[in-house]
């Protein structure tokens, strides 16, 4: 009997597909490594409205509280578009982010050298891109009170979101972005809007305080996170660790994904608090992609991002390092030999997401 538990939730659109490949590199870490998982699967996002009504239940809910790390596809189509706000696919990821307390959201964005000449970008300010972003996930514009949509008198509405932090909130990621520096390029970058926000200037304020009081010894840098969304399509390379907010991360994280090329590359990883009986974070990953509809059941869909969430999974939630790499390495390796599935092809032959599936577990069975 393992005490790794990990739910899937494959939600909709590519999601169940993408899944499939890494729930057959799970089972190939159960069968070739001794290293087993005690696996459950549910719904979220659309496929959970049309059995229970909402985007993901209560049960389900109390799952995710309860395992080691939640793994989840995509949500989302348009199907669904035309639901109340309250009921559409993307309040079941909300929640389970909400919920499960996950502030801190870790979005590495790495450029595999036989990608390089993939990205929009030149191949000399690509090669060798190795940078996290660390996005506080709960907080901020996404989640600040008041918020919603108010008929005035004159017959005009007026629409609030409250970019709100405390300093609880601001300091707590502020550590995982300065311990995830500790163990990369000892470099932090904050960025924020410190000139016309006053949030902003006191996140600038509580990274400081971090820093002076708990990270010393790691170099800290701030930049205003308009430059540093051009500062990342010139030069990448110059950073090591960014730490940023809701609403800011979500902007500049994508940015910095399609630098690698593609969406269908870039893994996640979002953590809570340590539990205080196993001291494991509460997690959840996913792939950056969303569900993509449009190629959702003709297998073109790249299954490499939701395989390197699950690498992600091993590296932070099973402290299984070593499994991590092998992983990683194994993607790689297909990679370097040709492997492409139609988003990274360039024109090219392309694999099918099944056969991609089959190129990592070659390399992992040749490792």
């Amino acid at each position: 009997m393992t005490n790794r538990s990990l739910l899937i939730l494959a939600g909709d659109g590519i999601g169940p597909e993408v899944m499939a490949e890494v729930r057959r590199v799970v089972d190939w870490f159960g069968e070739k490594r001794g290293v087993a998982f005690e696996v459950s699967e549910d719904l979220v996002g659309g496929c959970a409205y049309e059995v229970h009504g909402a985007a993901i239940s209560d049960a389900t809910m109390e799952k995710a509280q309860s395992v080691d790390a939640v793994l989840l596809g995509a949500v989302g189509g348009p199907q669904w578009d035309g639901l109340d706000f309250s009921l559409k696919p993307e309040r079941g990821l909300l929640r389970l982010r909400k919920e499960m307390d996950l502030f801190a959201n870790l979005r590495p964005a790495q450029c595999f050298d036989a990608l390089a000449d993939g990205s929009s970008l030149k191949h000399e300010v690509i090669a060798g891109l190795d940078i996290m972003i660390v996005r506080e996930l709960t907080g901020g514009m996404y989640f600040g009170e008041p918020r919603g949509v108010t008929d005035m008198n004159d017959g005009t509405r007026v629409g609030i979101n409250t970019h709100r932090y405390t300093t609880n909130e601001i300091r707590r990621v502020t550590r995982v972005a300065f311990e995830l520096a500790k163990k990369r390029g000892n470099r932090l970058c904050s960025m924020e809007k410190s000139n016309v926000m006053e949030a902003g200037l006191m996140w600038r304020e509580e990274v400081e305080w971090v820093h002076e009081n708990e990270f010393s010894d790691v170099e800290l840098s701030h930049m205003l996170a308009d430059a540093g969304g051009m500062q990342l399509v010139r030069w990448p390379k110059q950073f090591d660790v960014i730490v940023t907010d809701n609403l800011f991360g979500d902007m500049l994280s994508d940015v910095a994904a399609m630098l690698t090329g593609s969406l269908g590359m870039l893994p996640s990883a979002s953590l809570g608090a340590p539990d205080p009986n196993t001291g494991r974070p509460k997690a959840l990953y996913e792939p950056v992609h969303g569900s993509a509809p449009d190629i959702a059941g003709q297998g073109l869909a790249n299954p490499l991002a939701c395989i390197l969430s699950f690498a992600m999974a091993l590296r932070y939630s099973f402290d299984l390092g070593e499994s991590a790499d092998m992983l990683e390495k194994a993607v790689s390796g297909a990679l370097a030999k040709g492997a492409r599935t139609k988003d990274i092809a360039q024109g090219g032959a392309h694999l099918s997401t099944s056969e991609m599936g089959d190129a990592v577990l070659a390399e992992l069975n040749a490792a």
